[in-house]
């Protein structure tokens, strides 16, 4: 399937879809005996943070970053820029740090990790379907060069994937962990690495 809704179309309709719902770990999909089924069925639900604002806000198939639960054009407004850092003499690290930083009176922050900058084009989702996400996340030539288990030690262990639960304060975290997810990645290589319809 694919979604050719604008991010705020695919947002309203995320609970109906289950992307916005607690992460189940790998044992939930232990009584689905058929591999394959199990493997596309823990893929849909790696989907639930794939998904996520915290992810499609800095995975844009076109044009520059989303922000927010809303996904709202990023303000200032800001462009891609070449290697994915902004724009000359406006590069993300011109506003997001090291770290999260919170406002001073007021609730909210300015998020932060080193390095801060946005996926490249070829590793987009916004508006793509599970089956495709999936299909890119394999494929070694849209995906920064990762065979399967390098993917799962960036899905494990990255920290920049891992800010995704720790996104500072204004800011609803990833469902569940990045413990959690990286589980759910070492089921779904384990079991074929299967894409969902």
């Amino acid at each position: 399937m694919r979604l050719l809704f604008p991010a705020a179309a695919v947002l309203a309709a995320a609970p109906a879809l289950g992307l916005a719902q607690d992460l189940r770990g790998p044992e939930a999909f232990a009584s689905l005996a058929d591999p394959a089924e199990r493997s596309a069925a823990i893929f849909t639900e790696m989907g639930k943070v794939l998904t996520h604002p915290r992810c499609l806000n800095c995975h844009p198939v076109e044009g520059g970053p989303t922000q927010g639960e809303a996904m709202e054009a990023h303000n200032p407004p800001v462009v891609r820029g070449p290697a994915d850092l902004g724009a000359v003499g406006m590069a993300c690290t011109t506003c997001h740090g090291g770290d999260n930083v919170a406002f001073t009176g007021s609730p909210g922050s300015i998020p932060g990790h080193q390095p801060w900058a946005l996926a490249p084009v070829s590793m987009g989702w916004v508006g793509l379907g599970l089956g495709e996400i999936c299909a890119q996340l394999k494929d070694p030539a849209r995906n920064g060069g990762k065979d399967l288990e390098a993917l799962h030690e960036h899905n494990a262990r990255d920290a920049l994937v891992g800010w995704g639960w720790h996104p500072g304060e204004g800011r609803e975290p990833a469902p569940g962990s990045q413990e959690i997810f990286g589980a759910l990645t070492r089921a779904w290589i384990d079991s074929g690495a299967e894409c969902p319809a």
